[in-house]
């Protein structure tokens, strides 16, 4: 008996995973990196928050084949971080995690910045 026949034998069905669900781990793969301050949404990703329905897969668009897909991140970036480095490293963790999770090939993983979150100074109170 060749392997082919054995292949043929187990396959039971489809398996198909939604594009909510590849955008969700891509959102939480990019949360991870460091200098990341946040995924940024733009209006629908603010009108979801302000109903209380935060979703994961926030300032991620996906497209998803049979076998491939390809994921376009919108990002906020912490001050002072060298944003080639961080970028580079966003996209090697999304692409990690979607095809260890999944099984699809990662053909593309663009970053898009969209801003850069400068902190506050604190202000420095006197105690007399």
């Amino acid at each position: 008996m060749d392997n082919n026949s054995q292949t043929d034998n187990l396959n039971y069905g489809q398996v198909k995973i939604s594009d909510e669900v590849v955008g969700t781990i891509a959102g939480l793969a990019a949360a991870e990196v460091e200098g990341i301050y946040s995924m940024s949404g733009g209006l629908a990703g603010n009108i979801s928050d302000l109903l209380g329905r935060k979703s994961l897969s926030k300032g991620v668009k996906v497209e998803v084949g049979e076998e491939e897909a390809a994921i376009d991140l919108y990002v906020i970036v912490d001050y002072g971080v060298k944003i080639p480095d961080v970028a580079w490293k966003v996209q090697e963790k999304v692409k990690n995690a979607i095809e260890t999770m999944t099984g699809l090939r990662v053909v593309e993983v663009n970053i898009h910045v969209q801003g850069v979150n400068v902190p506050k100074k604190e202000e420095q109170v006197e105690e007399e």
